[in-house]
C-alpha cells in the first residue's frame, strides 16, 4: 500500500492584511511627507555644495529639528547611524549629488 504525501499549501502574498486607504487619507499622507521634504530640503541645500566636492554620491541623513545631519556611503548605513541618536525621529536621506536622489524618475 502506498501513502500519498501531502505537501503544504504555500500561501501567497502579502502576510498582513493589506491597508485599504481612501482617497482623502492618501492625500493627507502625500501632504505630510511633502511638508517634511520641505523642512530638511533647505538644510541639505546649504550643506550639499560643500559635501558634494569631498563626499560625492555618499547619502546623508537629516533630522530637520535639530538641523543636525550624519554622512555614510551607505543608505542604511546613514538611517541607522541618525536614529542611534534619534531613536523616534524622523529622518528625510538624501544622496549627494547634484539632484540629491539617485537614478531616474
Amino acid at each position: 500500500m502506498t501513502r500519498d504525501k501531502s505537501t503544504p499549501t504555500v500561501r501567497r502574498g502579502r502576510i498582513f492584511p493589506e491597508i485599504q486607504w481612501t482617497e482623502p487619507q492618501k492625500a493627507q499622507k502625500r501632504a505630510e511627507r511633502e511638508e517634511f521634504y520641505q523642512r530638511c530640503q533647505p538644510i541639505f541645500a546649504r550643506i550639499q555644495p560643500e559635501l558634494i566636492k569631498t563626499h560625492y554620491n555618499w547619502y546623508v541623513a537629516i533630522e530637520p529639528d535639530s538641523g543636525e545631519y550624519f554622512l555614510a556611503q551607505d543608505d542604511l548605513v546613514v538611517a541607522q547611524i541618525a536614529h542611534q541618536k534619534y531613536p523616534n525621529a524622523k529622518l528625510h536621506v538624501f544622496r549627494i549629488n547634484e539632484t540629491g536622489v539617485c537614478g531616474t524618475l
